[in-house]
């Protein structure tokens, strides 16, 4: 009987811990990607070359490559950059505009990419996507998956609570994205991948039901680790599947009727809340509501900065932001008045709900 399975590309190396940055160097060298430190440090504005400071001891040879914007442009300039020499890798250190932007410069040049993340705002310091803008809107560049991914816990609790906050909303929208897959494979045939649905939904389930918070260390490895889950689940399979349903289409719409109102984390977080009301799935909307209320993210649309007519339209134009993707709200197929009356009741029984 033969012997049948697939080879999943994965990072070399995967370190979240205190103290990961200064000891960058070693790492690399140990993981035999870069023995001598013939890197590209990219970095953001802010804290990005403090933090080089702490890698160079290690890393002798790199050179530093300042960045802003998180454009696509961005990334271009960069990648020409990059073609002065040979590297051995690209470093991305900081958050996740500038470890996108090293994503798709690395990738458009064949160069290996090492992220380094000072906070857990989102999945990208592990997926396969780069998040750039370009001619005022944001769009997801396929790029590949970074070859180590190093989180520093003293970076990221020193970093604005807020980014932390949206990361967890993310990591717990991936139950919603699974939830909805499974919608579309009932309904019509799509295919399921079933690794990529267990690395998605195990990192959200662990973080759903962890009982501590974002100042503890062992909240935020579980964290860091469901980020980096929900981005292999995508490599895994090839697509944003598992880490990307009617949450996001609604964060989408919400992008587009007011820009800038919330974080991508806080958005997701909220609209994996209300699909899962929409699907009638009671015992995980309460799991997921407390899990909300718990780590200080929106439920409600005032919460969020917006009204709920607001919120209903983000409802209706959201399956317009994806096409090709079938989840709950391509399901139900709301109108603006269908929209606001499950609005209304999802408003009742988030009220009824115990925290």
């Amino acid at each position: 009987m033969p012997l049948l399975a697939r080879t999943v590309n994965t990072p070399l190396a995967i370190e979240v811990r205190r103290g990961a940055i200064a000891e960058l160097g070693p790492l690399l060298a140990d993981r035999r990607i870069s023995a001598g430190g013939d890197v590209a440090l990219v970095v953001g504005p802010g804290q990005g070359e403090r933090i080089a400071d702490l890698c160079r001891p290690g890393l002798g040879r790199a050179d530093l490559f300042p960045v802003t914007g998180g454009t696509l442009d961005a990334a271009h300039d960069l990648g020409d950059q990059l073609r002065a020499r040979s590297y051995d890798a690209v470093v991305g250190i900081g958050g996740g505009k500038t470890i996108d932007t090293a994503k798709y410069a690395a990738s458009r040049y064949a160069v290996p990419m090492v992220t380094v993340a000072t906070s857990l705002a989102n999945d990208g310091i592990a997926s396969p996507v780069a998040s750039l803008e370009h001619q005022g809107r944001k769009g997801s560049y396929g790029v590949h998956i970074p070859i180590a991914v190093v989180v520093d816990l003293d970076f990221v609790e020193d970093g604005p609570d807020a980014q932390t906050r949206a990361g967890v909303g993310d990591a717990v929208s991936n139950l919603n994205a699974v939830a909805d897959w499974e919608l579309a494979h009932r309904v019509r045939g799509e295919p399921l991948d079933g690794l990529a649905v267990t690395l998605a939904r195990t990192g959200a389930e662990a973080l759903l039901n962890h009982p501590g918070g974002i100042a503890d260390d062992d909240f935020l490895t579980v964290l860091a680790e469901a980020l980096i889950l929900g981005g292999l689940a995508m490599a895994v399979c090839g697509s944003s599947r598992p880490a990307s349903g009617g949450c996001h289409e609604i964060s989408h719409a919400l992008d587009e009727l007011a820009p800038g109102t919330a974080s991508h984390g806080a958005q997701v977080g909220l609209g994996a809340l209300v699909c899962t009301y929409l699907r009638g799935e009671r015992s995980r909307f309460a799991q997921l509501a407390r899990c909300l209320h718990r780590h200080g993210l929106p439920r409600t649309a005032a919460e969020l900065g917006v009204d709920d007519d607001l919120l209903a339209e983000a409802l209706v134009r959201a399956p317009q932001t994806r096409p090709d993707r079938y989840t709950i709200l391509e399901h139900l197929d709301l109108d603006r008045v269908a929209a606001g009356t499950r609005l209304a009741d999802y408003a009742d029984a988030l009220a009824a709900v115990a925290v």
